[in-house]
């Protein structure tokens, strides 16, 4: 885990030096594969910044069914192919690269001309598959990490362009020509992560496309959330119970008694990014069970069960609520949500990290 100290600790000073105020706390909640930019961009600009994702990506059998869209997107069933992550573009890669190998063997079974050296170098077979990848359709990626992950995959003699909307996100997909002409009776194939935003597909499907997805990896809640969170929560109290002379609501203070820590602004609370319905859903959980101490073998269910602490545990430390939090969110449908539990929270519209500092920093 990444992570930085939260703020300075006090030290004897004499009474002309001037302390430094404690810098703000973001804690980045994306899976552990993608947070590393947005950690060390945020880090760059003087932010202290944990990691504790909210989310782990978690592969999923490739089914029968799977194929059998596949197969039809690269006979050219499908007018466009979507891509929404990085993930699910290495994913269906591979089985797209399978199906060009397929392809080509039967093709050279037919021609009479099937290779029967089987020493042949691994590299130059890699190559001859990318050659054959020819795209049966438009390629939209959502954002640059899943369009690199195509491009890079390709050398020069591959046949396909991958696109890209203006704005990473549905409403900027909705937008491009490729999606915005798509009509009744025309098709479209997205690979994605089981759950996710239903705007690109609900827009889509009211104008009368057909739409099937391929859900390549699931989300899940990591074993090590609580750990992290309770390691984090007892470092930013032990923090804040030193008060700084430069700003008295820069943190919440620790509590002598069972009392709660009192309310502060959105600007002094520690700003918590959220990219998914599915991280918000993990966080709730994490941070309303408090000071519960989680481990691998510790199921869902009995998560759930377990009762609420206290405003305080037993060594003192407080038991912060959703509501201590500012919120970055990504798009609309986070926006309301967390609207909805009146909450602070900045919208922004895609994850890049120059865009989520210019919202903390507004």
């Amino acid at each position: 885990m990444s992570s930085t100290s939260s703020h300075p600790t006090s030290t004897a000073r004499h009474k002309s030096a001037v302390p430094s105020a404690p810098r703000r706390v973001v804690i980045n909640t994306r899976p552990v594969e993608r947070a590393a930019p947005l950690t060390q961009y945020l880090q760059a600009a003087g932010l202290s910044v944990v990691e504790i994702p909210m989310l782990t990506l978690q592969p999923r059998p490739i089914t029968d069914a799977d194929m059998a869209l596949m197969r039809q997107w690269f006979a050219g069933d499908y007018q466009a192919l979507v891509i929404v992550s990085p993930t699910a573009a290495a994913a269906g890669l591979a089985v797209w690269q399978a199906l060009a190998r397929e392809r080509h063997a039967q093709h050279s079974e037919k021609n009479g001309d099937k290779q029967n050296n089987e020493s042949q170098d691994n590299e130059s077979q890699k190559t001859t598959e990318r050659q054959n990848l020819s795209a049966p359709s438009h390629l939209i990626a959502v954002g640059e990490a899943t369009a690199a992950v195509l491009n890079e995959a390709k050398i020069k003699a591959a046949s396909y362009h991958v696109l890209q909307p203006r704005v990473a996100n549905n409403e900027g997909m909705l937008a491009m020509p490729e999606i915005d002409s798509l009509q009744a009776g025309d098709k479209l194939l997205v690979w994605r992560g089981l759950g996710g935003r239903r705007l690109l597909v609900n827009t889509l499907q009211a104008r009368g496309v057909h739409i099937d997805s391929i859900a390549w990896y699931e989300r899940i809640m990591p074993h090590e959330a609580y750990r992290q969170y309770n390691q984090w929560l007892q470092q930013f109290s032990t923090a804040a119970s030193v008060p700084s002379p430069l700003s008295s609501e820069a943190v919440p203070a620790a509590p002598s008694t069972a009392q709660h820590p009192k309310p502060i602004s959105k600007r002094s609370k520690p700003v918590v990014i959220i990219s998914s319905a599915t991280a918000f859903e993990h966080w709730r959980q994490v941070v309303s069970q408090g000071k519960r101490q989680a481990n691998d073998e510790t199921s869902a269910e009995d998560t759930i069960k377990q009762p609420l602490a206290d405003s305080t545990g037993a060594d003192g430390l407080p038991k912060l609520k959703l509501s201590d939090f500012a919120y970055v969110v990504l798009g609309e449908r986070l926006a309301n949500m967390v609207a909805d539990e009146q909450l602070s929270y900045w919208r922004v519209e895609d994850l890049a990290p120059a865009t989520i500092l210019a919202a903390i920093s507004a």
